[in-house]
């Protein structure tokens, strides 16, 4: 017997043979034209505008170079304190280990409270930017190539609509950001996950976890998903007094797990053991406050928002204050409007200003960060519990990305940009089900357009505008082409298709109108004063978008079980 016959005949054999498999019709599904072509389209943004975050990264660069590895988490000459886990910290070292004299003559390694720079700093660092993120094209090349061929068109779309998405440019190529190889960590994670290699699925994870604790958000979903597959053996066990919840786990492969995830931890943080609270109170800054700037669309801007029209709806109209006193306990609601008029003298931020410091309502109940943390954790546990049952990788994704949207709509202090905890899940989910689709758009075309504010100077206005409408067409057209049929699709509820598309449509309006309010501001002096209208118009609307597609998806995840029980 040949060795390839004795590869078909074995089960490892098989899946081998499935995936040497030429796609079909013979065509090759590479992202390197992908790459060539957004190379040229990121080296042309390098003189572009580029936010705080760019001297953020500059001054992490000057602090792991220059002083002990001790000291990293306690220098704070700039404002720009380091706040990311220590993995990160350390690809700043590897970074500023490649920096040449001239860019260390431009004051890129400067420890100073602002950094003075010019050209050189800006194009190095770039040009780190481009070059780490050729991880997130390997990944997702990987992803193809791993796909069954029947699967192949569909992983291609994904893939190439990740490494073009106007976040990762926006965000990473505009605004500065390294984003585009963190993603990449953790979707070798899910790429490991859909391949059932479950250890690998927990290192990677683990291991983008201590890059960006952004990404603990997540931590619920992978802990039941490897918990039911890899620990627990549920399959032909039958109970039979409560000594056997014991035997149901596998210990062997718990300690394993364990190792995994506790041995990259301790490569993480031990050098820092002596420092853990000072690196605990830098990566978990809760004094920062309950919105960033008034950006992210999400439960809190729409809850801001109310606080708003109350406040001024009570005082022009006291007859409504009245009235809503009959309803509501004094305990909850102001007792009277002196009360309103006190707390808007006594305290300067409430919402509209962009500071980046705990938020006062003057009319609503204060929010805490215990509050956030029980209804984040409430949704979360909604979405991992059906894991418990039913852990196929389709539920696994689901569960995933609604993960990203319970911390991203619910979290404290939640930044614009974390809306890629949702999108990316999303994307590889939405390829199994045409049903998910409207989801799907009104989470990107939402979650794009509250980027635009980031791009604030107008010579941006045609790259944010036209690249994001471009991929739209492009993707959302591609994703209804392969997208597979299922026997939930005959019920579509047409109504909210409908409806989604008339959302998504009334954005480019808000975008125009928004623009035009930015371009007029020097004209009429009522427009300067009141910027944050411009700020306020997108987070309100793009909020509801979101919230549109949260309370979608929820809905199919937990009431259309013929969607998750189909062929994956």
């Amino acid at each position: 017997m040949t060795v390839g016959e004795q590869l078909e005949e074995s089960p490892e054999g098989l899946i081998l043979k499935e995936e040497l498999q030429p796609a079909p019709g013979g065509r090759r599904f590479s992202l390197w034209n992908f790459w060539i072509c957004s190379l040229f389209l990121k080296l042309l943004l390098v003189p572009d505008y580029y936010s705080t975050d760019f001297d953020v990264h500059r001054n992490w660069l000057a602090i792991t170079n220059a002083l002990p590895l001790r000291e990293w988490y306690y220098e704070k000459t700039s404002q720009w304190t380091l706040d990311y886990p220590p993995f990160f910290a350390y690809f700043e070292w590897v970074l500023s280990q490649f920096v040449p004299a001239a860019v260390r003559a431009d004051g890129c390694l400067d420890i100073v409270p602002q950094g003075v720079f010019g050209a050189l700093t800006v194009l190095f660092q770039r040009c780190t930017v481009i070059a780490s993120e050729v991880l997130l094209f390997v990944v997702l090349q990987v992803y193809i190539n791993t796909s069954p061929p029947a699967e192949k068109t569909q992983s291609f779309v994904v893939a190439s609509s990740i490494v073009l998405s106007p976040m990762l440019l926006i965000v990473d190529h505009i605004h500065f950001q390294y984003n585009g190889f963190l993603f990449a960590i953790l979707i070798a994670s899910i790429v490991a996950a859909r391949k059932r290699k479950f250890l690998l699925c927990a290192f990677f994870y683990s291991t983008a976890l201590c890059f960006k604790h952004i990404f603990l958000y997540l931590a619920p979903c992978y802990f039941m998903f490897l918990l039911r597959t890899y620990v627990l053996q549920f399959e032909g066990f039958r109970f039979k007094s409560y000594k056997d919840l014991f035997r149901i786990i596998h210990w062997g492969r718990l300690f394993k797990l364990g190792g995994v995830v506790l041995g990259v931890a301790v490569v993480c943080f031990a050098p820092f053991a002596r420092d853990m609270p000072q690196l605990l109170s830098r990566l978990f800054p809760f004094s920062r406050g309950l919105t960033h700037a008034y950006w992210a669309p999400n439960f809190w801007a729409l809850y801001s928002l109310c606080d708003k029209v109350l406040t001024v709806a009570l005082l022009k109209v006291p007859l409504f204050h009245r009235l809503i006193l009959k309803v509501l306990s004094p305990k909850i609601f102001p007792a009277s409007l002196d009360i309103i008029r006190q707390r808007l003298k006594k305290n300067a931020n409430h919402g509209t200003k962009g500071l980046v410091e705990d938020v006062y309502f003057v009319v609503l109940p204060q929010i805490t960060p215990a509050t956030t943390f029980l209804l984040t954790l409430l949704y979360q546990v909604l979405a991992v519990l059906p894991l418990l049952f039913d852990a196929s990788f389709k539920r696994f994704l689901g569960s995933l990305t609604l993960c990203g949207f319970a911390s991203f709509l619910f979290g404290w202090h939640v930044h614009e940009k974390a809306i890629m905890l949702v999108i990316i899940p999303f994307s590889f989910l939405v390829v199994y089900d045409r049903r998910l689709l409207t989801s799907f758009k009104l989470v990107t075309t939402a979650g794009y357009v509250s980027l635009f504010p980031l791009l604030y100077k107008n010579d941006d206005y045609l790259i944010k505008t036209l690249y994001t409408y471009v991929w739209c067409v492009i993707y959302f057209f591609s994703l209804a082409k392969v997208i597979r049929l299922s026997s939930s699709v005959e019920r579509r509820v047409f109504f909210l298709d409908r409806l989604g598309i008339t959302y998504m449509c009334s954005l480019i309006l808000l975008v125009s109108a928004v623009h035009l309010m930015n371009v007029m501001n020097w004209k009429y002096s009522v427009l300067e004063k009141y910027q944050f209208l411009t700020l306020m118009c997108y987070s309100f609307y793009c909020s509801f978008g979101i919230l549109g597609s949260w309370l979608g998806l929820s809905w199919l995840f937990n009431f259309d079980e013929p969607l998750w029980q189909s062929l994956e």
